[in-house]
C-alpha cells in the first residue's frame, strides 16, 4: 500500500509538542489563500511510499508523528493503515487537515482513522484569520482537538502541558 509523500521532517518543533517527525503528503483540494505551501495541493507530487517504508523513517527516528499536507485526508485508507501501524508502535499522532471534525466523523471512509489519532488540527486555513501567536495552527477558526475527550459527542479541544 503506498501513499504519495511530498517530504518527511526529522526533529521538528511546529508541527506539535516536542520533537516530531512530520510527514507532509500531496494533494489538497481546499486550496486555501494564503496556504503556506500551496505546492502541496498537487496530487502528481512527491514520490510514492510504501507503508514500510514511511514506517522505517518513523521508527530511525523513535520520535512522534505528525501528518500534513497538502491533507493526508485524501489519502485515508492508506492513511489509516499506516496510523494503525504508528500507533501500534507507542507513538503519539497529530492530523492536520482543512476538513472540519464534524465532517470526518460523518464520513466513513475519514471517520475510521480517527480511533488511532490523538489530536485533530481541523479546519481551513482563512488568510483574514491569520495569527502567528497561536499554538500549532495558523488562523483562529482551526481547533486542536483531543480526539480520545472528544469522544462524547463534545468537542473537547487539546491543552498544552507548556
Amino acid at each position: 500500500m503506498n501513499l504519495r509523500v511530498l517530504k518527511i521532517i526529522d526533529g521538528t518543533t511546529v508541527d506539535g509538542p516536542g520533537f516530531r517527525t512530520s510527514i507532509y503528503f500531496a494533494g489538497c483540494r481546499h486550496e486555501c489563500p494564503g496556504c503556506h505551501n500551496p505546492s502541496s495541493w498537487d496530487f502528481e507530487a512527491g514520490t510514492d511510499m510504501s507503508v514500510s517504508q514511511i514506517l522505517e523513517r518513523i521508527s530511525e527516528n523513535d520520535m512522534d508523528v505528525s501528518l500534513s499536507g497538502g491533507d493526508p485526508l485524501y489519502q485515508a485508507e492508506a492513511l489509516t493503515c499506516l496510523c494503525r501501524m504508528i500507533k501500534d508502535s507507542g507513538k503519539s499522532i497529530w492530523l492536520y487537515t482543512g476538513f472540519l471534525y464534524e465532517d470526518i466523523l460523518a464520513n466513513p471512509v475519514y471517520a475510521p482513522l480517527l480511533k488511532y489519532v490523538d489530536v485533530v488540527v481541523d479546519g481551513p486555513f482563512i488568510n483574514q484569520l491569520r495569527d502567528t501567536a497561536l499554538l500549532f495552527r495558523g488562523s483562529s477558526n482551526q481547533r486542536l482537538i483531543d480526539v480520545a475527550k472528544s469522544q462524547c459527542g463534545k468537542i473537547v479541544e487539546w491543552e498544552s502541558e507548556f
